[in-house]
């Protein structure tokens, strides 16, 4: 079996009546970044806080690196680096000294890590700067550094391109690539769907406080048959009526957008759909066989968190169970 650098087991943990985690069960293999997914209310920051014994499960078990995970087992967490919400800094000390600071509270580390993080953040000419100067991008830098002060084998990260432009998430997407072909395992919790699908190799997406779906993002969108198709806005009644004669049947429905389809088919019948089209004198400007990490995540939530605006551009959103 593969070895799990993290595992939830019926996880619960409830806010008065309301359950804001309903048995969740996530399994993510050693060495690979994972991207947890889940619309606003879905768990995705009280999970964050159980796995590093901030608040504590109502029932269920947490597995860390492959030993039960009990809250205040401090001493395990030193194996665990963690960014969760926003990170918190001495304001008037520098961002080496802060890294300092922070380093004198757990293992020994030597004064050469903290500049090799700093150098591997972007920040090492800006060391000597006062954090109250930065920009929440270069804090969110930083607290990424720290996260990595104990060269920790588990990396939990929420929201860690909160704040960064782009250019900074593509640096930080390289330096999380990167660290989990050392063998590291880095847990991260995004909003922004795109920049997930090029950095997890998997997804565990939830709502409601349980897991929808879990697997390597490969596999999980071939297995989603959907073909997307894009022609004139006033063709689209005659293109559902032609693609209604598909034989086998397939699911045709207008998509959000005008002259868009999406065909509910494997995506190897792409072909029969143009041809379809084609007879009925209906010409696509583009046909796409395959789903996409957004179209999978709003199937699995109903859509409402993206019409709600959860997801949107860098730094929106958030989840907010408490």
């Amino acid at each position: 079996m593969t070895e799990l650098a993290l595992a939830t087991r019926g996880l619960v943990k409830r806010y008065g009546a309301r359950a804001a985690l309903d048995g969740l069960d996530l399994s993510v293999p050693a060495g690979v970044v994972y991207g947890f997914l889940g619309p606003n209310g879905a768990g995705k920051t009280t999970t964050m806080r159980l796995l590093t014994g901030l608040i504590r499960a109502d029932a269920g078990s947490i597995e860390l690196l492959g030993r039960p995970f009990r809250r205040g087992d401090r001493r395990r967490l030193f194996e665990v680096g963690a960014l969760i919400e926003a990170p918190a800094f001495y304001p008037y000390l520098s961002g080496r000294e802060n890294l300092r600071a922070l380093a004198a509270t757990g293992v020994r580390t030597d004064r050469s890590r903290v500049e090799e993080l700093l150098e591997l953040v972007g920040l090492l000419e800006r060391a000597r700067d006062r954090v109250a100067t930065y920009s929440l991008g270069m804090k969110q830098r930083l607290g990424i550094a720290a996260s990595l002060l104990s060269d920790p084998r588990l990396l939990l990260l929420d929201e860690p391109a909160n704040g960064l432009d782009p250019a900074g998430i593509v640096a930080m997407r390289d330096t999380l690539r990167h660290l989990a072909s050392t063998g590291k395992t880095v847990f991260v919790s995004s909003h922004i769907l795109g920049e997930v699908s090029q950095l997890a190799d998997m997804v565990g997406i939830i709502a409601a406080g349980r897991l929808v779906r879990e697997g390597r993002i490969a596999d999980l969108l071939s297995a989603e048959g959907v073909i997307r198709v894009r022609l004139a806005p006033e063709q689209v009644p005659a293109a559902l009526s032609a693609l209604a004669t598909l034989a086998p049947p397939a699911v045709v429905e207008a998509g959000t957008e005008p002259g868009r389809l999406i065909v509910q088919a494997a995506p190897e019948r792409a072909a029969e759909v143009n041809r379809v089209l084609a007879q009925a004198g209906l010409y696509a400007s583009a046909l796409v066989a395959g789903s996409d990490l957004e179209g999978l995540f709003l199937q699995l939530t109903g859509g409402a968190a993206l019409a709600e605006g959860t997801f949107g551009p860098a730094g929106a959103g958030g989840d907010t169970p408490r």
